[in-house]
């Protein structure tokens, strides 16, 4: 009798085979994947009494049978992923009372039935993914007390009935996304007590489901790429642990007042693509926001006290909507990244963006802004990315931009202004509208075309966002004729301009 740990015999070059010779080796795992077995035979694994994890994945298995697997006693991992299973064995089901992970994803399985899983009691996660179920297999579930985790995504299941997973108080996690699910009931998810994660992402859902404020240890739930239309008022009321929600891309027209309110855990909230919203929803008690996304929603005002109520935020994207006059934002004082691209905003006071100390990155870009006050930015000493493409500015100023490593500026038609070098110590890369404000940098003569510029960035570590470029008119004092992009690697005298890192600018002059 021998005597090993693992055996892998994953892949071997072999035809289309019968698994069948009882095996009496002491093996722990066993790895037959990707072997082109089409069938195992009743007590094949019989004298492997040691055997804790078993791979049969990626084979050509339509069914195996109950005594199949007779003598598996200790198994706690089988892999059946990626095989063509259509059927589990109902009347004399699998006996694996130490099971703990079961993968029977990638397969053909259109239903599970009541008595499939009654033989692996103590399974804690199981994958029932990318099959073709119509429905939750609820009987069998009923068989699983000790389930943590559990994956349903990928199938074709349109409702989920009352009382679905009523038996697994000790679920954590339940994936359900990319299904068809269009309903459920509201009492669905009653008994599932343990839950923290809910992903009913890219489904056909109409309403907004109520079952959830069952789910009362929920932390982080997502309900995006659905039809969900309107978000009631108090809608997280049984959810006070929730630390994140995605609900974007939902065509949402109608948010209640209160239903974000008293949240006091919640660090992550988005509400991209949620059209017909017009009016900031009321966050208070919701008071450990970090991340806020209010993306192509309608909006057209902030509140004043934004800041007063959410002093943690680090990011806030606020683009493609109609905000036109900004609050304060002082007392965020945490905040990392502006996103406020696509608004109607015109000016720029002094105490718009004051002591944002850790700012990183500010996009203003395709606004109207006519005016920046002279110390608007002067309290940014953390800031490397200003974007002020596509405004109407006919001057900028420089006080407190001296850490700058990018500055977009093109698109402003009306700013003649050329910048020193010495303004901006740290730059990378300065996008101008016209082609006489690179001169400052570097030859008017010496330009690289379009194919030079797009080489040297590719090898550059620096994170360039490549863009299409518009065409704009030259300034009239110009005799340039096409676009022009300067790589300010020299001088006119040849050479190497560098900023105060020796590392080369580059500067884009488009029109």
């Amino acid at each position: 009798m021998a005597s090993v740990s693992k055996l892998n015999c994953k892949g071997l070059p072999r035809p289309k085979f019968t698994l069948a010779s009882p095996v009496v080796w002491l093996y722990e795992q066993w790895d037959l994947s990707m072997n082109n077995i089409s069938e195992i035979q009743p007590r094949t694994f019989h004298r492997l009494h040691l055997l804790s994890e078993l791979r049969i994945s990626g084979n050509q298995l339509r069914y195996i049978s109950g005594n199949a697997l007779e003598g598996l006693h200790n198994l706690r991992v089988l892999m059946l992923q990626n095989n063509q299973l259509e059927r589990l064995p109902d009347d004399a089901p699998w006996d694996l009372p130490n099971l703990l992970s079961l993968r029977l994803d990638a397969n053909l399985l259109s239903k599970v039935p009541a008595e499939a899983l009654r033989g692996v009691r103590s399974l804690r996660h199981l994958w029932l993914d990318d099959n073709s179920l119509t429905e939750i297999p609820v009987m069998a579930l009923d068989s699983l007390p000790s389930l943590q985790a559990m994956t349903l995504a990928l199938n074709q299941i349109t409702h989920i009935p009352d009382y679905a997973f009523t038996n697994l108080s000790g679920l954590v996690v339940l994936h359900l996304h990319n299904n068809h699910i269009q309903s459920m009931g509201s009492r669905c998810f009653e008994g599932l007590q343990s839950l923290e994660t809910l992903d009913l992402n890219y489904n056909d859902l109409q309403e907004f489901p109520v079952a959830i404020r069952t789910l009362s240890k929920l932390q982080e739930l997502g309900f995006h790429n659905n039809n969900i239309k309107a978000i009631p008022e108090r809608a997280f009321v049984g959810n006070p642990q929730l630390q994140t929600i995605h609900f974007y891309e939902n065509p949402i027209q109608f948010v209640g007042k209160s239903a974000f309110q008293f949240l006091p855990k919640l660090h992550t909230l988005s509400l991209n693509g949620a059209t017909q919203i017009q009016e900031f929803p009321d966050l208070k008690g919701t008071t450990s926001l970090e991340i806020l996304t209010l993306t192509r929603a309608g909006l057209s005002a902030l509140p004043l006290d934004l800041c007063e109520q959410l002093a943690h935020l680090r990011v806030l994207e606020l683009s493609y909507n109609q905000i036109e006059n900004l609050p304060s934002f002082y007392h965020c004082s945490a905040l990392q990244e502006i996103g406020l691209q696509h608004n109607q905003i015109r000016r720029i006071e002094s105490s718009t963006f004051q002591q944002l100390t850790y700012l990183r990155a500010l996009d203003l870009s395709w606004n109207m802004i006519e005016w920046v006050h002279p110390d608007a930015f002067a309290s940014l000493h953390s800031l490397i990315k200003l974007d002020l493409t596509e405004n109407s500015l006919s001057s900028v100023p420089v006080v407190g931009l001296g850490g700058l490593t990018h500055l977009k500026l093109r698109g402003n038609k009306e700013l003649y202004e050329a910048f020193s070098p010495d303004h901006f110590p740290h730059m990378r890369v300065i996008e101008m509208p016209y082609a006489y404000q690179c001169c400052i940098y570097a030859s008017c003569n010496s330009y690289k075309p379009t194919t030079q510029w797009d080489t040297e960035l590719s090898n550059t570590n620096e994170d360039i966002h490549k863009r299409t470029v518009a065409m704009y008119p030259v300034h009239a004092d110009t005799n340039c004729k096409t676009t022009q992009l300067y790589n300010l690697h020299s001088s006119a005298t040849g050479n190497l301009l560098l900023n105060k890192k020796n590392l080369p600018i580059t500067c884009l002059q488009l029109h």
